[in-house]
């Protein structure tokens, strides 16, 4: 099924069991105390800027960025290129606008963070949902893609065993979560994205080769192997049959953009640094890993298309998720059994390790906000021991649903669900915070309105969009209820999240605005320059 030779998957069978193990004994090695929530949460705020940087970039990179992104890139060349700069800018754009004042205001969650000027256990208790609503699409993403992925890998073909995939890897990555706490998922973390990274340098550099070192001569060979000509190269391939292919292109982007760098297993990471400067420097290691990400997909997504052909990356998946695992093959060739095998067990590890970590990153954001924002915000606050342990039965709370969904979605598309959690990112989450930031008189009405009216309306057109039902590769292709005419919600439910923020405020009254607007000046130097300790 792979076109792999049997000692290959038998070593990369071997290679997983490996690195689940140590990865296990990691998270037993380095968990915290039983009382002590700043290690569990934040680590201590102990990794140094590279390590910060490495596991912040290794948060942000998750198995369907690597899978879906180089999976666009091969079927539909410079739109998936465009999104790959994309997910790059939305990185950036975290880093040059929300790092800092994400660090000074937060302390373990994002409800921390929107708590900061707004107080209230509503507050705490919306963001919480939103967050496990953010997340838990994406969790379901990986870990229904797990058993697609392996029975690729392995060959495996039987449906029971694939099931058997997704629930034994999300029993791993729940213990991750519960037992290592924030110190335990960085060094998971970090791990994945060397390998990844130095995985996917030596795909990179193999596929160049090939065409001796001429872009010009792979894109043009990806062009011709695509089926589409010089249309590949150019924008539009991907939204060609929608409606208004050039507004649903700037409606996909503007959700990766703005809902990436907002998402909670994202933003928590810049709760471990132990100054602003250190925060800076964190995200600069992140933002470069993310742009050497960039390169790397998009030469062998590139590669996939001009090595195997457009036509048998969708045939295999019609999302195109096998393309970084047919490029690394072709790029390696089937003429060396020991160089085969090498290159399967490294790349193939690398990714399966990706998603081991991408879940328990989301699983722990999830507890996190769980414990701390609704069961740690009750009249009696728990214990610090009380509230760890409730933390890891969070994650208990959330990862058990979370892998019996993906059982129940794991032969659908798959596409609509990480969609809705960019979505989710962009129209509720990034204008609370832009607006909690960096906006004077912002109340905590307006708050509740923007976290719930950008929510709404994203679930409210989600089942609208082609990506959910009118087309083949739909998650319902059966059924055709496809009004919407944009693949995103990004154009309508970013603009209706900021509004309804500013609504809420309106309607708040003067009186509430100019209190928040008093609050927001003696905090302010905190927020925005660090002058006084978060949390404080």
């Amino acid at each position: 099924m792979t076109g792999f030779s049997d000692n290959a998957q038998s070593m990369a069978l071997v290679a997983f069991t490996v690195i689940a193990t140590v990865t296990l004994l990691l998270c037993v090695m380095t968990g915290p105390d039983r009382d002590d929530l700043d290690e569990f949460y934040t680590g201590y705020s102990s990794l140094s800027p590279m390590r910060n940087g490495l596991a912040i970039a290794g948060d942000y990179i998750s198995a369907a960025t690597v899978l879906g992104t180089c999976g666009v890139i091969a079927l539909f060349g410079y739109d998936g290129v465009v999104l790959a700069l994309s997910t790059a800018l939305s990185l950036l754009l975290l880093m040059v606008l929300m790092a800092e004042p994400l660090r000074n205001a937060g302390r373990f969650t994002m409800g921390d963070v929107l708590a900061r000027r707004t107080a209230g256990r509503s507050v705490r208790i919306t963001a919480c949902v939103v967050t496990i609503a953010a997340l838990l699409p994406m969790m379901l993403v990986q870990l229904a893609g797990t058993g697609q992925l392996l029975s690729f890998l392995l060959g495996f073909t039987n449906e029971t065993v694939q099931t058997g995939c997704i629930v034994g890897l999300g029993a791993l990555m729940i213990s991750y979560a519960a037992i290592g706490g924030m110190k335990g998922t960085a060094l998971i973390q970090i791990l994945k994205i060397v390998m990844l990274l130095g995985s996917g340098a030596v795909v990179t550099v193999l596929i160049l080769d090939r065409f001796d070192w001429n872009p010009g001569a792979l894109f043009d060979a990806a062009a011709h192997g695509s089926g589409a000509g010089q249309a590949f190269l150019h924008p539009g391939l991907e939204y060609a049959a929608g409606p208004l292919p050039g507004l649903d292109m700037v409606s996909s982007q503007l959700a990766v953009v703005l809902g990436g760098a907002c998402l909670p297993h994202v933003t928590m990471r810049m709760y471990t640094a132990s100054s602003a400067r250190q925060v800076r420097r964190s995200m600069s290691w992140a933002v470069s890993l993310v742009a050497l990400f960039v390169l790397v997909v998009t030469v062998v997504g590139f590669g996939a298309t001009a090595l195997v052909g457009r036509e048998t990356v969708a045939r295999l998946d019609a999302a195109g998720n096998t393309a970084f695992l047919l490029g690394s093959r072709a790029a390696f060739g089937t003429g060396v059994t020991t160089v085969e095998t090498f290159l399967f067990t490294t790349v193939s590890t690398a990714l399966f390790l990706t998603l081991l970590a991408s879940v328990a990153g989301m699983i722990l954001a999830c507890a996190n906000s769980l414990a701390h924002d609704v069961f740690a915000t009750r009249a009696r606050k728990p214990s610090p021991r009380r509230e760890m342990t409730l933390a890891r039965l969070s994650a208990l709370a959330v990862g058990i649903p979370a892998i019996i969904l993906a059982t129940l979605v794991q032969h659908r598309s798959l596409q609509p669900l990480a969609t809705l959690s960019f979505c989710l990112g962009a129209s509720a989450l990034c204008p609370a915070l832009v607006y909690s930031l960096f906006w004077r008189r912002f109340t905590r009405g307006g708050l509740l309105w923007t976290l719930i009216g950008g929510s709404v309306t994203v679930v409210a057109l989600m089942p609208g969009t082609s990506l959910v039902s009118g087309t083949p590769v739909a998650a319902f292709p059966e059924a055709d209820f496809n009004w919407f005419p944009f693949t995103t919600t990004g154009l309508v439910s970013i603009p209706a999240g900021f509004l309804c923020g500013w609504l809420g405020t309106l309607a708040s009254g003067r009186r509430h605005a100019q209190e928040q607007r008093r609050r927001y000046e003696a905090l302010e130097a905190g927020l925005l320059a660090g002058a006084v300790r978060r949390g404080e």
